[in-house]
């Protein structure tokens, strides 16, 4: 077919497009005409004689391309030649592979001898790749999206940048050198790192590239005509980069190139070594730098030394806390964003007006500088894969990402589609008729209202999901506060002190406070302490905006005037750590959990007031009244030890730390909620422990292995090692304030020793083992300790070993153990370690504690042993209280009575060696017709009756005691099954 106006099926478009796409073909044929003309006197093939070859869906899509853009008409008027080339490359269909694409630009760039040849060859290959790309986001191909374009682009600008480097470096090289290594030995080159959507790997089609350079050492270049500091010759290399990609030439430019965001601007200098940039962003840093550094990814030059710089300006970036100022901070910059859209009229801005491409970017930024920190997740760059791991997390729910994802990927192929017109960086909807039918025809509507209408639905569901996230939190508290009451202005003057006093209690009087004249003297302290006085302009402001929302919450609860007093304490600690105030600010339901916690138990509210941190666990109802059980414990601990380095054990230690207060706080809210029985509160909190036990062991294993070795016949993969917990833990009836009693026993016959570096004799091997776990279950840090420790039931108390091995222990049990350590056996139960180990403990125990033993003698003791422990620990003086715990009739009692029931009858009632907790020993002494069953019952029901108020008095701070009266029904039941027993 002849190259004619039927060759190109312009009937195929909308009818008010057909005339621009005809216009666009006869400038195309003269354009081949002219070509053809030129190759003809050079004997070269005529560009023209392969176009007839193109298929009739090629055709097609051609018309479509020149309808919508110059860009395309313009580049194929100037290279007609290579609508073919890319057809039988196959790029038409496809992006080539990073491999050929760099490949071809070599090819290209072999014989640029010249800065001039080599712009030349750079800016024509970006252009044939840019045709590829406009062709196909605007056919979009099988499968093909808007990802797949903005993937591209930044691979065309990676490639770009890596090229022109390269060629530079190589050009300069005789004249300035070459850098010195670094003190390592390594090779140095500037460090290219991408910033906004180049660091993304998001660009759009017409994108500028926001760079900023750096390099790791300082020095002086060698091999050169002249040595140059590193300095002076990193800047000069980055001008020329800079020349290379960004001016334009005859033949266009490459990338329009953004230097701002390094540090101090354009004031600052074009490159930093990796010194300067750390001390900058650790000393200087500003808050929208962290934004622009959640972007930042090595893009060229030395990648692996610029992965390096990042992980090093981590902590800059993401804070180890929650950090609720990044959304203050978010909505100081929209505002900002919106005033300037406002004053110039760009509401037609699908990337900076309302509900646009930033109020997207904005919603996934906030969360990955508040959470990235704590969720190493969300340390991506990616837009995309960052906002679709926030429902996993459980910050944003998945009906909210199935809107934004598409909503997203649509605002942008808007954006595109505006930007694929001339190649011009733009996001404002067009006004000309003719390019609104251009755009509308590419985004696959059939006219410009459709579009618009599409847009608007859009653009106010974005809106909404935005504000949702980043909306003043006073205006949700406004609509929903209590007309009755004081709003938040009153509050707020109440805390100021700017009410008038009569005023102030007259509203604090009607909130509900019973002493409105100490809540207004406890304000005014506060308010005007040193401590205040002197908190730097942010976090005053922080403070004097959580204030009035906090008062609100504490109105809100049955017993205000505790919950102020139970909660300042918490404001206090935290007014130097301001972020915490953020948080209570941006989440006022966080406030009223605060509240429902620590108005019943200052437990709760001395435990949030010393570690803050756990404050992120009120954000969460969801899990902060359900304890995790012992599996899911297990996994949340392992996912979190997974997201830190393998040889950070400090990091570790302190994820261990807060994950042990932050799950005991989930118990302690179900508790004080009523959402658990008793029962299982002991359980929850058993488990937390187990789960901690068995990853400290962990961790005590590989760092003793790493540096001995293993003993002979152990595995390196797994500890042959038991942690054997006793009382309590053994017994699964773990209090909030519990130590752990422990035992530790390995299966080695102690002799021979490590295979390591630095090889030790077995039996010291174990015990350093049993150290380390001792060191890092009670090392003290800001964060607490994690459990206090006690080893005096093993062998021979504090004068035996700190770790034994199990023939050793098995030897002791069966000749010189006391009647007292045989009770204890009783609760013995393994907790971490080897589970054949384990297998053969229980075998052991079951052996020990089985044995035919003379009842009469074993009363004996267990008497004797009752009565000391009251002449030291019960109360001594007869009174209206009443010891829970020691004295006569309480719960020691009952555990004795359980302990000597297994010792005495097991050696008949083999079930009584399953159970280690006194509520199913007392079950089976029933069931096995051992003990009657209301006798059971009874005892069942006191000792209940005993752990329930020990454990509500750990949460309101109480003695574990109670009033001899209330509990003289329980008391008499168990004196009268201990006389029958033990002392006929």
């Amino acid at each position: 077919m002849q190259l004619n106006e039927a060759f190109l099926p312009v009937d195929t478009l909308p009818k008010a497009l057909q005339p621009l796409a005809g216009q666009a073909w006869q400038r195309l044929c003269e354009a081949l005409s002219q070509a053809d003309n030129v190759a003809e006197m050079t004997d070269q093939p005529m560009p023209s004689a392969e176009w007839p070859s193109l298929s009739a869906e090629r055709r097609e899509a051609l018309a479509r391309v020149l309808a919508i853009s110059n860009f395309a008409v313009d580049t194929l008027i100037g290279y007609p030649q290579w609508l073919v080339m890319l057809d039988s490359g196959g790029e038409l269909d496809a992006t080539p592979s990073r491999d050929d694409q760099a490949q071809l630009l070599a090819d290209a760039l072999d014989n640029a001898d010249d800065e001039e040849t080599m712009q030349r060859a750079i800016r024509r290959f970006r252009r044939a790749r840019m045709l590829g790309i406009v062709w196909r986001d605007l056919n979009r191909p099988a499968g093909y999206t808007m990802w797949e374009t903005a993937h591209a682009v930044s691979q065309l600008a990676e490639i770009c940048l890596e090229a022109a480097l390269g060629w530079l470096e190589q050009f300069y090289a005789p004249r300035w050198g070459l850098p010195a290594s670094t003190r390592d030995g390594e090779p140095q080159r500037l460090v290219v790192l991408g910033m906004g959507k180049l660091g993304a790997g998001e660009l759009n089609l017409s994108s500028d590239i926001d760079l900023i350079f750096a390099f790791a050492e300082n020095g002086e270049t060698q091999g050169g005509r002249k040595p140059l500091e590193h300095q002076e010759y990193f800047t000069k290399l980055g001008q020329k980069l800079i020349a290379a990609l960004d001016a334009i030439t005859a033949d266009g430019f490459v990338f329009r190139v953004d230097m701002r965001l390094r540090p101090l601007g354009d004031g600052g200098p074009l490159v930093g070594s990796f010194a300067m940039l750390s001390s900058y962003y650790q000393d200087q840093g500003r808050e929208w730098e962290r934004y622009a550094m959640l972007k930042a990814r090595p893009v060229a030059g030395d990648v692996s030394a610029g992965a390096e710089l990042l992980a090093s300006l981590r902590p800059f970036v993401y804070r180890r806390y929650l950090d609720f100022g990044a959304i203050e901070s978010l909505r100081e910059l929209k505002s900002m964003i919106n005033r300037e859209v406002k004053r110039k009229g760009m509401q037609h801005n699908i990337k900076l007006g309302p509900g646009g491409i930033r109020e997207v970017e904005f919603v996934v930024q906030a969360f990955q500088l508040i959470r990235g920190g704590r969720d190493t997740e969300l340390q991506v760059t990616s837009l995309y894969t960052a906002l679709t791991r926030l429902p996993a997390l459980g910050l944003l729910p998945q009906g909210v990402v199935d809107d934004l994802l598409p909503d997203y990927a649509f605002l942008r192929d808007v954006e595109h589609a505006l930007q694929a017109l001339e190649d011009r960086q733009t996001q404002t909807l067009p006004s000309e008729d003719e390019d609104r039918e251009r755009v509308a025809f590419a985004t696959g509507h059939d006219d410009w209202p459709s579009l618009v209408h599409q847009l608007e639905e859009v653009r106010e569901r974005v809106r909404q999901h935005f504000d949702a996230v980043i909306a003043e939190p006073e205006d949700e508290v406004d609509d929903a506060s209590d007309e009755q009451g004081p709003g938040l202005e009153q509050w707020r003057l109440i805390w100021r002190g700017e009410l008038d006093q009569d005023e102030a209690l007259a509203h604090l009087e009607e909130a509900g406070f019973q002493a409105p004249g100490k809540v207004l003297t406890r304000l005014s302290r506060l308010y005007h302490s040193r401590q205040v006085q002197s908190m730097q302009r942010i976090g005053f402001e922080r403070l004097d905006a959580v204030m009035p929302l906090l008062l609100d919450a504490v109105a809100e609860n049955e017993t205000p005037d505790t919950a102020l007093a139970r909660v300042q304490p918490l404001i206090e600690a935290v007014l130097r750590r301001t972020a915490y105030l953020a948080l209570l600010r941006e989440n006022p339901h966080a406030l009223e959990h605060l509240m429902r916690l620590c108005a019943p138990s200052p437990w709760i509210a001395e435990q949030l007031a010393r570690y803050p941190i756990l404050l992120d666990e009120l954000l969460t109802p969801d899990t902060l009244y359900t304890p995790a059980d012992k599996a899911r414990l297990a996994d949340e601990l392992r996912q979190t030890l997974n997201r830190l380095p393998e040889d950070d054990e400090e990091a570790q230690l302190e994820a261990l730390r807060v994950f042990k207060h932050a799950q005991m706080l989930h118990v302690a809210a179900s508790d004080i909620a009523g959402t658990r029985h008793l029962m299982k509160v002991s359980d929850y909190l058993t488990y937390i422990a187990e789960v901690i036990l068995e990853a400290v062991l962990a961790m005590a294993w590989k760092r003793i292995v790493a540096k001995h070795g293993v003993p002979s016949g152990c595995n390196a993969q797994e500890p042959a090692f038991l942690i054997v917990g006793y009382g309590k833990l053994g017994g699964i009836e773990l209090g909030y304030g519990s130590d752990l009693d422990l035992v530790f026993l390995h299966d080695s016959d102690g002799k021979g020793s490590t295979d390591g570096p630095r090889p030790i004799d077995t039996p010291v091997f174990f015990t350093r083992l049993g150290q380390r776990i001792i060191h890092l279950l009670t090392a003290i840090t800001p964060t607490g300790s994690l459990y206090e420790v006690d080893m005096r039931l093993r062998p021979s108390g504090n004068s035996g070993l700190l770790v034994t091995s199990l023939a050793a222990f098995a030897e002791y049990q069966r000749q010189h153990a006391w009647t007292w350590e045989h009770q204890a056996l009783v609760r013995a139960r393994v907790v971490a370690g080897n589970e054949a180990l384990a297998d053969k403990f229980e075998h052991l125990r079951g052996d020990i504690v089985g044995q035919a033993r003379d009842t009469t003698a074993l009363r004996d003791d267990v008497v004797k042993m009752r009565h000391k422990m009251r002449d030291h620990l019960a109360t001594k003086t007869q009174g209206d209280t009443f010891n829970l715990k020691q004295d006569t009739g309480g719960m020691v009692d009952i555990e004795f009575l359980c302990q000597y029931a297994v010792l005495a009858l097991a050696n008949q009632t083999p079930e009584l060696l399953t159970y280690r907790d006194n509520i199913r020993i007392l079950e089976t002494l029933a069931e096995s017709g051992h003990l009657p069953q209301d006798e059971a019952e009874r005892l069942r029901d006191a000792y209940l009756a005993y752990r329930s108020t020990t454990h509500r008095a750990a949460l309101t701070g109480d003695k574990a005691v109670g009033r001899a009266t209330d509990f003289e029904a329980h008391r008499d039941a168990v004196t009268a099954v201990w006389k029958r027993f033990l002392e006929p």
